[in-house]
């Protein structure tokens, strides 16, 4: 067990780099860890999880490119190389050997009941072995790198569990060779919802672009999209369980200007859903303005993202081969 900062938080969490990366994600995880790296008493760890994403198809060339692309807002969010450490998944292979040791401690039975499992492959007649194995890899990813916490979604605290569970039977088996994770779920972090449908958590996996807001996206494409968000009947600009879909769009508002929702409601009493949704569009587009500012300088240089990643995966190395080296010893393989 990597005991060198026994009063440090070691963070880690990781990103697929499929689909769109929305404003959901910026405001309930990027923006989170953004905050993390600057506490002196953290030491944080962000994987593109390169691995995970190739669980469902995906184009070979597209996804090379969707990495540098994840990379780049990743530092344009504000993500610092030099206070936290970025880095692929796949170039340490030390996470794919750990996850098959995993597997052979790992029971059919577990992985059956994840949901995100059923959901992801449910009315499919085919799917991958590793859409169903995902926790485990998940699990190995955590573990590898002996995390103190991880924040994670609430959708997410299924596989945290499953990670616990892996560590504890492993450790009571070999006196103790992971550190136990915690899970770090914010709740004062608003869920930021579909724009065409309340009742479901903005998703970079949608296939309908109009239910979220890319953090590339255009002032002119936010502001039709927000514009053709549904609303609840009535016309009140009002928070409430029977209004999930001004709701939705409120929390939005308060997160992108740090504001509370009682003060952008007296804002607008008395106004209909066009100015409120006018005034949202800007609001948008000004808190992602300079991170696509950001962005556009970044994705222009890819040889210095790479270098950045390169330089991650060899700063984390150690800890990755230390930690399997004694996981293999343990089981016999070395």
């Amino acid at each position: 067990m990597d005991q060198n900062k026994l009063n440090t938080k070691r963070i880690f969490s990781g990103i697929q780099p499929s689909g769109v990366l929305h404003l959901g994600n910026y405001l309930g995880a990027i923006s989170q860890f953004v905050k993390l790296q600057g506490d002196t008493n953290s030491e944080c760890i962000f994987c593109i999880v390169d691995l995970h994403a190739i669980t469902v198809p995906q184009d070979p060339k597209i996804l090379r490119e969707k990495i540098l692309e994840l990379a780049a807002l990743y530092l344009a969010c504000g993500i610092d190389p030099t206070k936290s450490t970025l880095f692929v998944q796949s170039s340490r292979p030390e996470h794919s050997e750990l996850a098959w040791i995993l597997n052979c401690f790992t029971n059919m039975g577990e992985l059956n009941r994840m949901t995100q499992f059923k959901e992801k492959s449910e009315n499919k007649s085919n799917y991958s072995v590793g859409l169903f194995d995902y926790p485990v890899l998940m699990a190995a990813d955590i573990l590898l790198y002996q995390t103190t916490h991880v924040p994670v979604g609430e959708d997410q605290k299924q596989h945290i569990e499953i990670t616990r569970d892996l560590c504890e039977r492993m450790n009571n088996k070999y006196n103790g060779l992971f550190t136990l994770p915690e899970p770090m779920i914010n709740k004062q972090t608003a869920r930021i919802m579909s724009l065409d449908d309340p009742n479901n958590k903005m998703s970079k996996s949608s296939p309908s672009p109009s239910s979220y807001i890319g953090l590339t996206d255009s002032p002119e494409i936010i502001r039709e999209k927000i514009k053709r968000a549904v609303t609840d009947s009535g016309s009140e600009i009002k928070s409430g369980e029977d209004k999930p879909a001004i709701s939705n769009l409120l929390n939005i508002f308060a997160a992108v200007t740090d504001r509370e929702i009682a003060d952008i409601e007296k804002d607008f009493e008395g106004n209909g859903y066009g100015e409120f949704k006018d005034a949202l569009a800007q609001a948008v587009i000004s808190k992602l303005a300079p991170i696509q500012e950001k962005y556009n300088k970044l994705i222009a240089g890819k040889d210095e993202l790479r270098k950045i990643l390169a330089d991650g995966s060899a700063k984390i190395a150690p800890i990755a081969q230390k930690t399997l080296s004694e996981v293999k010893k343990s089981v016999g393989l070395g």
